[in-house]
């Protein structure tokens, strides 16, 4: 599988890559053994960049995601987790509802400050028994986790002392790059404004239906050498499911204004003779800063099924015939 160049680093990872939410129990239970077969659906295909964070299963993904690569050549894959939220372990009874079926006993505390990276790090080494990390996140750092007045508390936090931890960790060669993972544009404008990053990953937010990325954050990056790792290319399905009843969008039930808009997609993609959701997982691999999309999935059909998408020939005119259907969203 190809390679693309990660920002001005010497790391280069796969234009697919797999993204460890779902085998950490994302909305249904994922037994081990089917986790397991999951990520080797992945590695025979070629995925060489795995991405995980201690929020997937309060700490499941990043262990399973551990015994899984630890008898591989570390220099033949790219490993990427996440920092900001540090878990603490409670009793059953307490574990908090964010999703996730079946966790570890943990409850989260977030913490973007210097030392709160830093044990973050420490902790994801544990559970993932490895002995290198290549890239930390910052993981969900913005509005549409924390609030507007949260934000602003943690936004300050992480530029007076966790940005620091990140430099130095890069700089110690503990890590080879660091970034922003997160769903939303406005915090990437923010950071990125005042500070270099190697890397964002962005889940939703430059696909096929959502260019928010498109006017502001794309030209930054190119600007600053920063590259973009892509997520939710189906934007919570409705890409990859087309309008029916029941189709999501950013995690809720679809409104009718979306669904005539994917209707209206479906029909360019039936009139080209290839189906929306390889339009959907190829596009934003046409954009040069991007460096890699991602895929994730708990079930090694659905894992197979999605990678025969890149085997689809979409002509590189089709694109354009989009655009009238898409949406920015409002930044801030």
């Amino acid at each position: 599988m190809k390679k693309r160049r990660v920002g001005s680093t010497a790391l280069e990872i796969t234009e697919v890559s797999f993204g460890g939410a779902a085998v950490g129990g994302l909305y249904r239970a994922c037994p081990r053994e089917t986790a397991m077969q999951t990520l080797q659906v992945a590695w025979d295909a070629g995925l060489r960049y795995f991405d995980t964070a201690p929020f997937y299963g309060f700490g499941l993904s990043e262990r399973r995601f551990g015994d899984f690569l630890r008898d591989k050549p570390r220099d033949s894959y790219v490993l990427s987790t996440k920092v900001g939220r540090l878990l603490r372990p409670v009793p059953e009874d307490q574990i908090p509802d964010h999703s996730y079926v079946d966790p570890l006993p943990f409850a989260v505390d977030y913490d973007y400050s210097y030392d709160g990276i830093m044990r973050s790090v420490e902790f994801s080494y544990a559970r993932l028994g490895l002995n290198r990390i290549d890239i930390l996140f910052v993981h969900d750092i913005g509005v549409y986790t924390h609030g507007v007045e949260k934000t602003k508390l943690h936004f300050r936090q992480f530029m007076d002392g966790g940005l620091k931890a990140l430099e130095e960790l890069k700089s110690s060669k503990v890590i080879s790059a660091y970034g922003l993972g997160v769903n939303e544009v406005q915090i990437c404008l923010d950071v990125l404004r005042q500070a270099p990053l190697d890397c964002i990953l962005l889940a939703s937010r430059y696909s096929l239906l959502d260019r928010t990325a498109e006017a502001e954050l794309l030209p930054l990056c190119r600007q600053r050498q920063t590259s973009l790792i892509i997520g939710g290319v189906f934007n919570s399905g409705i890409l990859a499911t087309g309008p029916v009843p029941g189709a999501h969008f950013d995690y809720l039930p679809a409104t009718q204004d979306i669904l005539d808009r994917v209707g209206a997609m479906e029909k360019i993609a039936a009139e080209g003779g290839y189906p929306l959701a390889a339009a959907a997982f190829q596009f934003p691999l046409h954009e040069p800063v991007v460096a890699s999309v991602l895929t994730g999935t708990a079930k090694p059909a659905n894992l197979e099924r999605n990678l025969q998408l890149l085997d689809i020939q979409v002509p590189e005119t089709e694109f354009a015939k989009y655009d009238p259907y898409t949406i920015v969203q409002k930044l801030g």
